[in-house]
């Protein structure tokens, strides 16, 4: 039988992972990224997966990718079971706003033939998988959930993309998000936007989504699809893996390149977009997140940084802090439910780790946000704005437009202190996270609120609080569900914080919480 590594011999390195054409002469080094990125699909594709789930709908993609390899199961049955769930589920979801279903049966039908002349093009062979709607998918309609995009056909596919592809995965459709990840209706806690509406949260349809991966936390959560890819600016990855209880990862900042989405790279905010894998179970992270990262010579922050294995991780060895209450008041307090969870968790990491001690870094956060909010208002919407301009787009965002309608403009030079401030919370943060391994804390104040909501919440309420921070930071982060609302009906998820490029601690520590807590659990829908 061919094997991965032959078959990667055998395909030119540069299309198999979206690598550009260069000059002749000067693509020595993408070649050896190439090759390495080789080196850790063939390694992932052969670990085996510890999911329990039976049903193709519900077990991991790294199960599914393990019985389609072995010929258990075709990729044509897998998407098809994944097409079954999304039409029954979708019309109360409002998850997946677009679809290519006979271009995925295509594409499984293909895959299925090379499958029976023993070849297999990558990790992810035959497996579904869903992509959020603000990044770019080669002939199937891409609106960034914006007006001006509402008939965009990518040429393309963001390099994210192209690569989960050229490793076998098959596209299904394109998951809600609100307008460019930033704005979305006024009143509306979900996924949402003028296109196409509001998303719904599969265990409470009242409830939200979280944003602005919600759609795809979403479909994912109830079984519409094997995994998703999301960005997180400030949260739009966790927040939707906590509400949805499913897992989420947020790279290492430039890990992962950003070409393809509607907000890439550059500029003063460069730094805090990240993409990432969102799946019901862990070990779908550590699966997908190396397929995706390194440089694509087009995103000009990312690097070339190896991958560390999480089965590597010495538990044992790990010091970790928690803090199960970021200290606000009022609407941003974090309630009961989720400060239970965060010391639940603790439990079961007391003993297993070298420590475990309860501890936050709380005036260093709060400058840190301040800056943030600085940063992020100070140009009076003109960013936002911008995105509209360059896609012809009128009518933006109820939300965000009556953000930027009370936005006050600061000088270039509050601007500047702003970002040295910032500069200088990363730095001491730093230095305190020399003292652990680990940061473990909440994703959200609360689980899953009502999605129509009375009034608009004041700023930093949320997730806020939590999330933000490690836009600034950078640092890697996985929410995985580690308990559920006083009723049972909701699930909480918490936050694996690790420092730069240390994403395998993050997995490895989320993965042994997912044991304890049993991680994803069937929505009733």
């Amino acid at each position: 039988m061919t094997t991965d590594v032959e078959v990667l011999e055998k395909q030119s390195l540069r299309d198999l992972f979206g690598l550009p054409r260069m000059p002749k002469g000067s693509d020595q080094g993408a070649l050896k990224l190439a090759a390495a990125a080789g080196a850790v699909l063939a390694i992932q594709s052969a670990r085996a997966s510890t999911d329990t789930n039976d049903e193709i709908i519900y077990m991991s993609a790294t199960k599914l990718a393990g019985l389609i390899r072995t010929k258990k199961v075709s990729a044509l049955e897998a998407v098809d079971a994944y097409i079954s769930r999304q039409l029954i589920v979708n019309d109360r979801l409002n998850a997946v706003v677009m679809n290519c279903y006979e271009r995925a049966r295509t594409e499984a039908k293909a895959l299925d033939a090379k499958a029976a002349k023993g070849e297999f093009v990558g990790a992810l062979h035959g497996v579904p998988m869903t992509i959020k709607d603000s990044l770019d998918t080669e002939g199937v309609i891409t609106t960034g959930a914006t007006f001006g995009r509402q008939q965009f056909i990518p040429a393309k596919d963001a390099t994210v993309v192209a690569r989960v592809r050229a490793a076998g995965a098959i596209l299904l459709g394109k998951t809600n998000t609100p307008e460019f990840t930033l704005g979305g209706l006024a009143g509306i806690s979900a996924a949402s936007n003028l296109l196409y509406g509001a998303s719904h949260n599969p265990y409470d349809l009242s409830r939200t989504t979280s944003g602005s991966s919600g759609g795809a936390g979403a479909i994912v959560a109830a079984g519409g699809a094997a995994f998703d890819i999301g960005s997180d600016w400030g949260g739009s990855i966790r927040g939707p893996a906590n509400h949805n209880g499913i897992a989420g990862i947020k790279p290492t900042s430039i890990r992962v390149p950003r070409t393809g989405h509607i907000v890439d790279y550059g500029g003063i905010f460069d730094l805090w977009q990240q993409l990432g894998p969102m799946a019901r179970r862990v070990e779908d992270l550590a699966l997908v997140t190396p397929i995706i990262s390194g440089p694509d010579f087009h995103d000009a922050s990312c690097a070339p940084v190896p991958w560390a294995d999480p089965e590597k991780v010495n538990l044992k060895s790990l010091r970790v802090a928690y803090c199960a209450d970021n200290l606000a008041t009022g609407d941003a307090a974090t309630d009961e439910d989720t400060k239970k969870t965060v010391r639940q968790a603790a439990k079961w990491l007391n003993g297993v780790m070298a420590s475990v001690k309860e501890d936050v870094p709380q005036e260093i956060l709060e400058r840190m946000r301040d800056a943030r909010t600085k940063l992020s208002t100070g140009d009076g919407g003109a960013f936002y704005q911008r995105l509209a301009d360059k896609w012809h787009t009128n009518n933006i965002s109820p939300a965000r437009k009556a953000r930027m309608a009370t936005a006050k403009p600061i000088s270039s030079a509050e601007m500047v202190e702003a970002w040295q401030q910032q500069d200088l919370c990363k730095s001491q943060l730093l230095e305190w996270m020399t003292n652990y391994d680990v940061f473990i804390c909440p994703a959200s104040n609360k689980p899953a609120q009502p999605i129509d909501r009375e009034k608009e919440p004041p700023e930093n309420t949320s997730g806020w609080p939590y999330t933000g921070v490690f836009n600034s930071t950078g640092w890697p982060v996985v929410v995985v569900r580690c308990g559920s609302s006083a009723d049972g009906k909701l699930p909480i998820g918490l936050q694996i914080v690790a420092a730069p490029w240390r994403e395998d601690i993050c997995i490895a520590v989320a993965s042994y919480l997912e044991s304890q807590s049993g991680g994803w659990k069937k929505p009733p829908i």
